[in-house]
């Protein structure tokens, strides 16, 4: 016995010592050291991501240089101001986009002659017309000098959230490719994916965004569903054949890196959990991440924590957070997002084995094609056995360290609707009880949209924020079933969420990225920084509500 302790105690000491050693990146400037801990605690920016998107004047080792004797010269004690005189005269704005209009852009798509409502279609027409103000390129010296910079660099143009998020995003991106197809942008986005490929070519994953100091961590692996989206707009299979050892990499980034066992009912299963092991503030919230850890029991823990919360695109809610009783009633520093099974991570991954299956049957790659299907297989009956809970008939999010679901309502239970990551012989029926439990969670009281949870926690993935990828998954997936009840619902709910994001517009002129499930049309709030206006994945959500549910070619059923 106590040699298992010390063997037990050993492997301890090596993991804490490798998640010490994977930083948030390798830059001693943006992603670790003495000079992002000094200049981030300084607070001389009041969002912590404005500084980590500076750019370099010089080069790495001559700004720590600098750095140095800044310290040496201050007595390892330098005021604000001589803080930020060092910034003022070591960085500046990263001014790393060029002027970029999508030669494929055109403000009279098809989809608006196809809508039936007067009002909806203008709508549609201002929503279509945003997509050149947030349509980025990169500028030439940053290809040519990108050490100098954060931003990873790639040839394309590419369409960006908007407000602080000036880069391009992992999961965003899938809303708002959806909005550019259905926008006939269809350049755009084999541009964009073309990008996406070549950074996991590169880094062999595809990070959260597309910045170094995402390097820590990935996003929602919807890459397959995009590429599923582009593929069925435009069959380009010389496109897909040229590229689809690069998607076969990215997914198997995540069954060699975020698979764990999970047991139920004496029984061993391998399913996904978010996990990044990088254990150090992210560089882009790190005041706030620093602030919230100096209250925890293990920092460098609560660091993993944060990164992986980060990872799962929920950051952060309820979720994650966990006191010693299994409860989500406390704060940040019991986020545990690392133990928790989630249904839409392990649902976008059956989905995406699927996908990737059907591409090698359309190159004739069958060994590889059977590969992927057997995959699928394997998930989707483990998805049944693990997570959906037949007395609630709906899926759960699985606690694997107390061994049960967390029962509470939170829009990722609808996930494999979405993914159909369930056996679709019974999607009628198990269409209609998913929308019985709606019901029951009295979602239907909610007329500015689908609450992210229904506990009021501060945390911008919390009640009442009502956020439009959440809206998708739970209204597409729904319709997807074919079951009359939940078609009504995903009806009703589609036709709310374009009459709140509509009366949000009039109101503003803007697109939000979140808006509040109590107040149609009302903005956010909550979280680590404030609202922001755009917005991608907010106008794909809404275009494809309006292509669904208010063009002339309906669809109401699988």
């Amino acid at each position: 016995m106590a040699f298992l302790l010390l063997v037990l105690g050993f492997l301890e000491i090596l993991l804490q010592v490798s998640a010490q050693s994977q930083p948030s990146c390798d830059s001693l400037v943006y992603c670790q050291g003495n000079l992002l801990h000094t200049i981030q605690m300084a607070r001389i920016f009041n969002d912590s991501k404005t500084f980590v998107d500076m750019r370099m004047l010089n080069d790495e080792q001559t700004t720590l240089a600098n750095f140095d004797k800044l310290m040496n010269d201050t007595d390892q004690n330098p005021s604000q101001d001589d803080i930020k005189k060092f910034f003022d005269d070591n960085f500046k704005e990263g001014d790393e986009f060029e002027n970029w209009v999508p030669s494929d852009f055109t403000d009279t798509p098809k989809l608006l002659s196809r809508i039936t409502d007067k009002s909806v279609r203008e709508f549609a027409q201002d929503l279509v017309n945003i997509w050149p103000k947030l349509a980025r390129k990169i500028k030439q010296e940053v290809l040519d000098s990108p050490e100098l910079y954060t931003l990873l660099p790639v040839e394309n143009g590419f369409i960006i959230p908007g407000g602080r998020f000036r880069e391009f995003y992992y999961w965003d991106s899938y809303w708002i490719i959806k909005g550019l197809l259905l926008s006939d942008m269809h350049e755009t986005v084999r541009g964009m994916l073309d990008n996406f490929l070549s950074i996991v070519d590169k880094y062999g994953f595809l990070p959260n965004g597309a910045r170094i100091y995402y390097l820590n961590r990935s996003q929602p692996p919807l890459l397959n569903a995009m590429v599923s989206l582009y593929i069925s707009a435009t069959n380009d299979t010389a496109w897909l054949e040229k590229n689809i050892q690069i998607l076969d990499r990215e997914l198997r980034f995540w069954l060699d890196n975020k698979l764990v066992d999970v047991v139920k009912d004496d029984t061993t299963y391998r399913l996904a959990h978010y996990d990044s092991e990088s254990a150090s503030p992210r560089p882009e919230s790190y005041y706030e991440d620093v602030t919230t850890a100096s209250t925890a029991k293990d920092e460098q823990q609560l660091y993993m924590e944060l990164k992986s919360g980060a990872e799962s695109g929920w950051d952060f809610s309820s979720r994650w957070i966990i006191d010693q009783n299994g409860n989500s009633d406390a704060n940040l520093t019991s986020l545990h997002t690392r133990r928790i099974i989630p249904v839409d991570l392990n649902s976008y991954l059956c989905q995406a084995f699927q996908k990737l299956s059907n591409f090698y049957v359309i190159l004739g790659d069958y060994d590889n094609a059977t590969f992927w299907d057997n995959q699928f297989n394997v998930w989707q009956k483990t998805i049944e056995r693990v997570l959906y809970n037949h007395e609630d008939a709906i899926w759960y999010d699985w606690d694997n360290e107390l061994g049960q679901h967390r029962k509470m309502f939170f829009p990722s239970n609808f996930a494999p609707l979405w993914a159909e990551a369930y056996d679709t012989m019974y999607a009628e029926d198990i269409g209609g009880r998913a929308a019985k439990y709606f019901k029951s969670q009295k979602i239907m009281d909610y007329e500015g949209g689908i609450p992210a949870s229904l506990s009021r926690t501060g945390e911008q993935w919390d009640y009442p924020n009502a956020w439009p990828p959440l809206q998708s998954i739970v209204v597409m997936g729904l319709a997807k079933s074919g079951n009359c009840e939940a078609i009504e619902i995903a009806q009703e709910f589609a036709q709310r969420w374009v009459k709140a994001n509509q009366i949000g517009f009039n109101n503003t002129g803007e697109m939000f990225e979140k808006y509040d499930a109590e107040v149609p049309g009302q903005y956010g709030g909550g979280g680590e920084y404030v609202i922001q206006s755009g917005f991608g994945w907010t106008n794909g959500v809404v275009l494809e509500f309006i292509d669904r549910f208010f063009t002339t070619s309906k669809k109401t059923s699988r």
